[in-house]
């Protein structure tokens, strides 16, 4: 499926047939149990997380879910995560961290929430304290991009040791209409914005924003236990990997990936700039 557009990508990430977050947990962990709650304001429904076991290993799962029915889709509000979701997840990272589980994040929304009670509660500190909070957890985190990864409401989560993306999923600081109508101030050119923002899996392999494509064979939505057993391989080896880790060396090679993806974005810009000004 390599010679799909950006833009057929964003439309297989969003099939309304595709696997979410609930079908991929219960085809890697089926002991897994569902913890609630922020211990502050509310059980959000957009994030779910408990503790189950993935290839023999005990592991703290949080996931961003989209709902399957319509009622379930609300139920879940669209996958889009209120301040206490992400309290919450950081809640069951902390436990994780305590007892010296691995974690494992998987990404699926269009962003966070943007409802006045949800900036009210603090939308943009909850996430910015996610993000400070994830990079020194220590114990290896792992994640995934199952289908969207959007804007603040994917990063919340997304901070990771290996990070992996399926085929067609996507990536990137908003969606592609909410690009095109700021760029061109029309939401119906956004199959060309797509064109632009690099965020299919290929782009920001190249780019070293993400380690590892899974593939997904004819689609998720088609063939699910091809990409269910290519994440599978995936998290056994990475697992390998990162588990003998010791501590210092774990969170030191996360800064560097970090460190080095910060620079190479910035030249990228600088170059941006630079050929604009040419």
């Amino acid at each position: 499926m390599s010679q799909l557009t950006a833009w057929e990508r964003v439309k297989l990430a969003r099939h309304p047939k595709r696997p979410t977050a609930q079908t991929v947990i219960k085809s890697l962990s089926p002991d897994f149990i569902e913890l609630h709650g922020d211990r502050s304001f509310a059980d959000d429904r957009a994030i779910i997380g408990g503790i189950g076991t993935i290839l023999g290993v005990p592991m703290t799962i949080i996931a961003e879910e989209k709902g399957i029915t319509t009622e379930d889709k609300i139920k879940h509000n669209f996958g889009m995560p209120h301040p206490e979701g992400y309290r919450k997840a950081m809640r069951l990272m902390k436990q994780a961290e305590k007892f010296k589980r691995p974690i494992l994040c998987i990404i699926d929304t269009p962003g966070a929430y943007p409802g006045i009670g949800a900036e009210e509660r603090g939308q943009a500190q909850a996430i910015a304290f996610n993000l400070r909070e994830m990079m020194g957890l220590k114990t290896p985190i792992f994640v995934l991009v199952l289908s969207e990864g959007g804007s603040g409401g994917a990063l919340a989560i997304g901070v990771g040791d290996h990070i992996m993306m399926y085929e067609n999923s996507i990536y990137a600081i908003l969606s592609p209409e909410g690009f095109a109508s700021i760029i061109y101030k029309d939401a119906s050119k956004a199959d060309h914005a797509a064109s632009l923002m690099k965020l299919t899996a290929d782009d920001l392999k190249a780019f070293d924003i993400i380690d590892e494509i899974l593939p997904e064979g004819e689609g998720l939505h088609v063939e699910p236990e091809i990409g269910f057993e290519a994440l599978k391989k995936a998290l056994q080896q990475a697992m390998k990997k990162t588990l003998k880790m010791k501590t210092d060396k774990l969170l030191s090679d996360r800064y560097k990936k970090y460190r080095h993806m910060g620079v190479f974005l910035e030249k990228g810009e600088n170059n941006e700039k630079k050929q604009s000004n040419d």
